[in-house]
């Protein structure tokens, strides 16, 4: 998702990380395996042969990143007699290139994977393209067994896991971000519905803003608001979540629908074409290349729309390029209790079935996780160069020389809460409200349920070409035909796309899956 994509790349780059990962752990760690200068481990695993591994990140190679990775690998080939080789799938490429990676037979060792990838991490299992840890997670990887105690069971697929999930407590729901000083000079004293934020894009439109001045990419985080918004809607697996996806009710989860079929969609719709008309976004926003996050932060917008996240990770952004500006967060789910516990495979590692060292592949990821000096190398930089540790925050040294010093690793899928360093370029506020919203949330009632598509791939691929084209076009307001009209033709589209095939196959397997358990 290109938010939070732009959030992580943010974070990592606007800091580094720390020297050394030991050949004893600290924390809860005291499994992970330990060379005793015979070759072997304290597993009882022969790692007396040295091994170098090939593991693929999003993300581009920043100017300090191979000296980072030098330092790692010292320790590493210390520790467990294992190098390994990052190789980069630049942002832009991703949708190209990740495909590709495991459609095309190439020899590396592991790679980020995820439910919401170009390739989602079912997908992959289904075709064979994944490693079966399941039996190797005791021998190889000890530690981190117990330390993803609670999340394995997210990860399976057919009761077999395929990849190691992160262990980072997050909760992304979606949400409208405002500046505090145009509330009060328009006298907003708070968001907290869809009226109030009209009342502060009316407003600001008086102002002369642009409330929302974005690219098209606008449409999907308009239709997260109203999945989010709408009763006890929630998010719902069949068609990726960078599209027009589709939804269940809480209160009852067995049917999942589609909501351009519903009332509320043609009502939102409608709304939607009244938004544009106000001027809420640009008349050219079909063609217009920067988002609306980009456009609040160099003053070009008086708001936009993320996930918690994505905002709280840009405080250092805000800081800089609005100073002295306060930003508020409406969270679109929290009014009708529907925060959703961030499980699942959101971020998560996988080890590629042509691999020749799976069990090399799990000690190296239990060493990325569970292991300080490692963690704070992968995750923050060399200290003193990357970063340092002031107040119980990761900042940047006085010396720091982005031309020179500038890197970091796209490494979210190995993040955990044990170790994980608050950054002083975070608002503070995403851990309050991580600490309420933990109070609150729900489970996500798909957890384990993985979507076999072969059935339905040509109608997933029509159906994402209707989306496309109509769908975004009416989520903008942007339609030469009535709301109501475009809406009509926009579900005869879908049908003809086969969308009802979609939803049958998917229930059936929905339905049975829950028959399972």
């Amino acid at each position: 998702m290109k938010k939070i994509i732009a959030l992580l790349l943010v974070v990592v780059l606007s800091v580094g990380m720390l020297a050394g990962c030991g050949k004893s752990n600290s924390g809860n760690n005291s499994g992970t395996t330990k060379n005793d200068g015979a070759g072997t481990t304290n597993n009882g695993t022969d790692d007396s042969k040295e091994v170098n591994l090939v593991l693929y990140l999003w993300g581009g190679e920043g100017v300090a990143n191979k000296d980072i990775l030098a330092k790692l690998n010292e320790k590493l080939k210390a520790s467990i007699n294992t190098t390994i080789e990052v190789k980069y799938i630049d942002w832009g490429d991703i949708a190209t290139k990740y495909p590709l990676l495991w459609s095309s037979g190439e020899q590396f060792d592991m790679a980020y994977v995820s439910s919401t990838a170009n390739v989602p991490y079912s997908t992959l299992v289904k075709q064979d393209a994944l490693y079966d840890i399941t039996d190797l997670i005791d021998k190889d990887a000890p530690a981190l067994k117990t330390e993803l105690a609670d999340k394995w069971n997210n990860v399976k697929v057919d009761g077999k896991i395929y990849a190691v999930p992160n262990n980072y407590s997050e909760y992304t729901a979606y949400g409208f971000v405002s500046r505090k000083d145009l509330m009060d000079k328009y006298k907003v004293p708070t968001i907290g519905s869809i009226a109030d934020m009209e009342k502060y894009m009316d407003a600001a439109v008086a102002d002369g803003k642009v409330p929302l001045n974005g690219s098209v990419n606008l449409a999907n985080d308009l239709y997260r608001m109203l999945i989010a918004t709408t009763g006890g809607w929630l998010n719902a697996p069949g068609i990726p979540s960078s599209e027009l996806y589709l939804a269940a009710d809480k209160s009852d989860t067995s049917k999942i629908f589609a909501p351009a079929f519903t009332d509320e969609f043609e009502a939102f719709a409608v709304k939607m074409n009244e938004w544009a008309k106000k001027g809420y976004w640009s008349k050219d926003i079909l063609s217009s290349s920067q988002d609306d996050k980009d456009n609040f932060y160099n003053d070009l917008s008086a708001a936009y729309i993320s996930h918690q996240p994505d905002w709280t990770g840009n405080y250092g952004n805000q800081v800089l390029k609005l100073p002295g500006v306060e930003t508020e967060f409406y969270s679109f789910p929290e009014a009708n209790g529907k925060i959703v516990k961030a499980t699942g495979v959101g971020a998560a590692t996988g080890i590629s079935k042509n691999s020749k060292y799976p069990d090399r592949c799990l000690k190296v990821i239990e060493k990325l996780m569970t292991d300080k000096e490692c963690y704070n190398l992968f995750q923050y930089g060399i200290e003193g160069r990357e970063y340092e540790v002031k107040d119980g925050k990761i900042t940047q040294p006085a010396s720091y020389d982005a031309t020179k010093d500038g890197g970091g690793f796209a490494a979210w899928a190995f993040r955990t809460d044990a170790l994980n360093i608050p950054q002083a370029t975070e608002d503070p506020r995403r851990y309050t409200l991580n600490e309420a919203w933990s109070k609150v949330a729900i489970d996500d009632p798909f957890i384990g349920f993985n979507f076999d598509t072969a059935k339905v791939n040509t109608e997933l691929s029509a159906i994402a070409n209707v989306d496309a084209q109509l769908g975004i076009q009416i989520l903008l307001g942007k339609t030469s035909q009535d709301p109501k009209a475009a809406v009509a033709d926009y579900r005869k589209q879908l049908k003809a796309a086969g969308i009802d095939n979609v939803l049958k196959e998917l229930n059936d397997q929905w339905a049975a899956y829950n028959a399972s358990k």
